[in-house]
């Protein structure tokens, strides 16, 4: 086995190994996830050398560096405040959703005007508008961490996957017989997920284009599904009101989660693929332990159907965002409410936490999109401006740029 580099991955805290192992390359990461800025790196390095052979004394000084600046990353203070940069007339009809590449260099816009456009976040310029599909894109997806492909679901029934430098279509998945309104490609970038309203999943080969696998089970529609981190198991959430956990090689069903008593809007894998969570319109979040299928706790306190779930990028905590317009986050090891998040006017549809974790972002029909303050659930800052409802938003991997999507037809920078 010879090493071949090091990649450093911020958030969550961590370190990627690239290898060679007869031939192939291979990764492996090294994750620090209780790493803080008071750690010792001496003894840390100690630690990393005692589990990880590739880790030779000649690379000790190269570690080090990666967790000195590591740690640099994580003592940064994030009180910044976010200013409008740009307010992009996006579209002609309304934003269904945004994303961002990793490096948040780029971002791409869905809308109900059958187009995708990606654009240059620096300049606020568009680069290419990837036109064919004949009906509303909804579900949209760079192959972060590359960030070189998107994927594109529509309501035409087809997925189609593109060149984020081009804008030349490479593949047109044909195989569901309804609306896609979900997908993901999986950590390595070699598989497209697609859910759709003809109750299947699909997954698509990046290369060939070809159908892997089609994954039947739910009796109702797919509206969210979830890659883990390692790509082996993907999660779906069905209207049917059960998750199914599927086995990506074999395409086979693992687990069953039953237990909501209403439609699943939202699931998602925590970083280490040891735990599920799942938001439901019967007004409640579930956590569930991959491995067994095992429902861990139910989180209840909202007084209307969860729209939204996420986890930090650590996995340490969870967010949920709901129609009775209040967002909360619950500590992961106990399931317990940390913060309650108040302040919006109309339901919230979209959650997610800045990379650092010390931030909520929400996004909401009274047409604004909050920051709040994940320990103290003080609003930090209402974002202002767009003219109708804002369904989407995100952060870019640094945490220092914001874009959200609004049904007014535009989407707006800030930093």
């Amino acid at each position: 086995m010879k090493l071949k580099r090091f990649l450093l991955r911020y958030y969550p805290p961590g370190i990627i190994l690239e290898y060679e192992k007869g031939g192939a390359l291979k990764t492996k990461s090294i994750d620090l996830l209780d790493l803080s800025p008071e750690t010792d790196t001496e003894e840390l390095i100690s630690e990393i050398r005692k589990s990880e052979p590739l880790i030779t004394a000649s690379r000790v000084d190269q570690v080090k560096l990666l967790i000195v600046r590591l740690q640099e990353k994580l003592g940064q203070q994030d009180n910044r405040r976010f200013y409008l940069f740009k307010a992009l007339q996006a579209h002609i009809l309304p934003l269904t959703n945004v994303a961002f590449n990793k490096s948040g260099s780029s971002f791409i816009t869905g809308s109900y005007d059958r187009t995708c456009k990606i654009w240059d976040t620096a300049s606020g310029e568009e680069l290419h508008t990837l036109e064919g599909h004949r009906n509303v894109v909804y579900a949209i997806a760079f192959n972060n961490p590359y960030g070189d492909k998107i994927a594109t679901g529509s309501f035409d029934k087809t997925c189609r996957l593109w060149s984020a430098e081009t804008g030349k279509c490479f593949h047109t998945f044909r195989g569901h017989t309804a609306e896609i309104v979900c997908l993901a490609f999986n950590p390595q970038s070699t598989l497209v997920a697609t859910g759709s309203m003809d109750t299947t999943a699909k997954l698509w080969d990046v290369q060939t284009g070809e159908e892997v696998a089609t994954l039947t089970g739910h009796s109702a529609e797919i509206i969210s599904l979830s890659f883990n981190t390692v790509g082996d198991q993907l999660v779906t959430g069905s209207f049917d009101h059960t998750v199914s956990l599927w086995d990506v090689p074999s395409g086979r069903r693992v687990h069953t989660l039953r237990g909501h008593r209403g439609e699943i809007s939202s699931v998602q894998f925590n970083w280490d693929c040891s735990l599920i969570i799942t938001g439901s319109m019967d007004k409640s979040c579930r956590v569930w332990e991959s491995a067994s299928g095992k429902c861990m706790s139910t989180l209840a306190g909202h007084e209307d159907e969860v729209l939204d779930v996420c986890f930090d990028y650590t996995g340490q905590l969870i967010a949920t965002a709901s129609a009775d317009g209040t967002a909360r986050v619950y500590s992961a090891a106990s399931y317990q409410c940390i913060s309650r998040l108040e302040g919006h006017e109309g339901e919230i549809s979209k959650i997610c936490f800045n990379p650092q974790g010390s931030r909520v972002l929400t996004a909401s029909a009274d047409k604004t999109a909050r920051l709040w303050d994940v320990q103290s659930s003080v609003c930090l800052q209402v974002l202002e401006g767009h003219t109708d409802e804002i369904f989407s938003s995100a952060f870019n991997y640094e945490g220092d740029t914001i874009i959200t999507g609004s049904k007014d037809n535009t989407c707006r920078i800030w930093r």
